[in-house]
């Protein structure tokens, strides 16, 4: 399989079928531009197409990890992440619809969307109450709180939180595990749980609008704005 094609993700095959992805720009704590956008949309379609792959492990170049959300969940074989430092923006929607997530303990996350002034739609609006509750996902989403590996481990956000120098090895113990397993089963297992993400099509589409249209309102120039001065934003709607 070719993935030549692709200038921010490294590919490095592993035994037993593994692809181990790694975001790559670690110089912008792998913030995604638009070509990593695309690379994040189009590699699921690649790696469905890839006779020897089995499981993806996916993890960030360097301290942080940044639709791409249909292509996940259309994908049949298993994705496992590994989350070992800052989890934002579009590095934070794959790490979250990993079909196995595994997370540092001290590593911090946050859906930072209303921070920005910006509604918190994609992936969110559709995985969060899922994963972790409507309760939850209303309080972290509604005030883009940061959230560290043990609480999200507690309440359902990730699969598991361990110590960062355990990070890769378990993810990797994981996939190994995946790989070697029945792949009939396990695909056709991940292809029925995520009809439930499935169903929810409607949802993210009109959340997808929403954030859309959010983004030609006044709030988005100022929270955009205050973030790069460092200060609190005096959101426009607020006055």
């Amino acid at each position: 399989m070719d993935y030549s094609d692709y200038r921010h993700l490294t590919f490095e095959p592993k035994p037993n079928g593994v692809l181990l992805v790694t975001i790559n720009r670690p110089e912008v704590l792998n913030a995604a531009n638009a070509r990593l956008h695309w690379e994040f949309g189009q590699v699921w379609l690649t790696v469905d197409a890839d006779p020897k792959t089995r499981v993806v492990v996916v993890t960030g170049a360097g301290k942080a990890f940044s639709d791409i959300v249909y292509n996940m969940i259309n994908l049949d074989k298993p994705v496992v992440s590994a989350i070992n430092g800052v989890a934002v923006g579009a590095g934070l929607v794959v790490a979250l619809l990993a079909d196995v997530s595994i997370i540092a303990e001290n590593a911090r996350f946050t859906d930072g969307h209303t921070r920005l002034g910006v509604v918190a739609g994609d992936h969110a609006a559709i995985l969060w109450p899922l994963l972790c509750g409507m309760a939850k996902a209303k309080y972290y989403l509604l005030t883009a709180d940061f959230i560290d590996g043990k609480e999200a481990e507690r309440i359902g956000l990730v699969s598991l939180s361990v110590p960062a120098d355990q990070v890769m090895a378990r993810a990797f113990d994981v996939a190994d595990r995946l790989a070697r397993g029945s792949q009939h089963s396990i695909r056709w297992t991940k292809r029925a749980l995520n009809n439930w993400l499935r169903q929810a099509g409607p949802i993210f589409d009109q959340s997808l609008a929403l954030e859309m249209l959010s983004f030609t309102y006044p709030d988005v120039r100022e929270g955009v704005k205050a973030i790069r001065e460092k200060r609190a934003p005096a959101f426009p709607s607020t006055s």
